[in-house]
């Protein structure tokens, strides 16, 4: 247990005493108890330590027993924010429904025409609106989000994140290619000039938690110049890159009849800027070895998204052996691919992969609840580039938490006198939703419940 040296002076503080959940780069579930943790007024953890420490912080932070905030002992613990690495925004319309078709049927019946409607002011701010607030009870405190071709509504996404406290990378989908679909898509110049303003626009509201990420959709959407100019703005200007990879075989095909030169996919991208350490690509299902090595050289992250992936029919992507090739990993919901907003529903989804693939195989090495657990929150900020940030509960970082109660009214579990921490942790993992997560804090502000709700 560490702290930061306290100011003479003293600040205000918030304090918390009792059960804090969370991953490490060397253990993928730590369950700390009891604990008492300080967060000062600019969000950050400042110390955790043991409470036998209690009188001694409290000397030198300056603050008043009366005011520790106590959780009561089994019912309420903390767990970090979820971090949701591949979210699309404009699909929340259609969470849910639309899902009896393969990804590029899908694309055409369904998202484009959904997406097209965000040239709406009013629609936008509905959706956006709601989008956001959703994640937000479903604990996810980081969310990567792409959005549509149209700037100005994807200004008002990254004006909304910021009003609700989330934290966010936010991308203006680019696309000049689209012959399924011919009305929804960018010309070349039109999309980089309108990617530059949407950085320029964004960068200069200065929101301290929304960032912007370079965001060509697909390669089959994006001609090699587009491609090659959005690679190196982004390398130019340090900016995060995200888009999509080997999600389905029918798109890994197409992509192969495209670029006839390219070794595959990864090689696409990597020739044309697009594959650094800043970089995250959703799905992966059928990356080859030979891929997951050129990510790890470059550092690139893989957003594992199972609702999608099993939902479009599209295939189960193998977890343990991106991460035996060292390759960082996330958790994405993937909607409306994917039918839930929430990362809880995520992490069980991919022990439900987990679980296939080793039926598919007998010495498969199934991953754990745990390490899904860490995927969720510190391999999640890891992917993201900001595990220097958020992610678990050491001092120095933000303060990105959950606070859970499993005695709430109508919860979906119960729990029984023999049930461990561990017992209630799993049953909250497997069977909890929203009702439990009765505060959700972002950089140190309480963003759930909202005010004034």
């Amino acid at each position: 247990m560490t702290s930061k040296a306290p100011c003479p002076q003293g600040e205000s503080l918030q304090v918390f005493k009792g059960t804090f959940i969370h991953a490490t780069h060397t253990s993928p579930m730590e369950t700390l108890t009891p604990l008492i943790l300080g967060v000062n007024r600019t969000g950050k953890i400042v110390f955790i330590e043991n409470v036998d420490k209690e009188e001694e912080l409290s000397q030198a932070w300056h603050f008043q027993k009366k005011n520790i905030r106590v959780l009561r002992e089994r019912e309420e613990f903390f767990i970090p924010g979820l971090v949701d690495t591949h979210i699309h925004a404009s699909q929340y319309p259609n969470m849910g429904t639309c899902l009896d078709l393969p990804l590029l049927e899908w694309l055409v019946r369904y998202t484009f025409p959904v997406e097209s409607k965000f040239k709406d002011p009013k629609f936008t701010e509905d959706v956006y609106t709601k989008l956001v607030k959703r994640t937000l009870r479903n604990g996810t405190t980081t969310a990567c989000y792409f959005a549509t071709i149209h700037t100005d509504s994807t200004l008002k996404l990254c004006s909304i994140i910021d009003n609700l406290g989330q934290r966010a990378f936010v991308g203006k989908v680019c696309m000049d290619l689209n012959d399924l679909f011919p009305e929804y898509k960018e010309k070349l110049c039109e999309s980089v000039v309108e990617t530059k303003r949407f950085v320029a626009e964004l960068t200069g509201r200065e929101y301290p938690l929304v960032k912007p990420i370079v965001t060509p959709r697909f390669v089959p959407s994006c001609s090699s110049e587009l491609m090659q100019q959005l690679g190196s703005y982004a390398s130019s200007e340090g900016l995060h890159i995200q888009s999509h990879i080997s999600e389905s075989r029918a798109e890994v095909e197409l992509v192969k009849s495209l670029f006839p030169e390219c070794k595959n996919y990864t090689d696409v991208y990597d020739r044309h800027s697009l594959l650094n350490d800043k970089t995250i690509m959703a799905h992966g299902v059928y990356l080859s070895n030979d891929e997951l090595k050129v990510f790890q050289k470059k550092g690139a992250a893989i957003s594992h998204c199972p609702n999608s992936n099993i939902s479009l029919g599209s295939g189960l992507f193998d977890v343990r052996n991106a991460l035996h090739h060292q390759v960082k990993i996330g958790l994405g919901t993937d909607v409306s691919g994917g039918y839930s907003p929430s990362v809880l529903n995520a992490m069980r989804a991919a022990i439900d992969v987990t679980k296939i693939l080793g039926f598919q195989s007998s010495n498969y090495e199934r991953l754990t609840y745990q390490e899904i657990f860490r995927l969720a929150t510190l391999g999640g900020s890891q992917a993201l580039g900001l595990d220097n940030v958020t992610g678990n509960f050491e001092v120095g970082k933000d303060f990105d938490a959950i606070l859970v109660n499993t005695n709430v009214p109508n919860s979906p579990f119960d729990v029984f006198t023999d049930d461990t921490q561990e017992d209630i942790f799993q049953k909250f993992l497997n069977l909890g939703d929203d009702r439990n997560m009765v505060e959700v804090y972002v950089a140190g502000k309480k963003v759930v419940p909202f005010p004034n709700a």
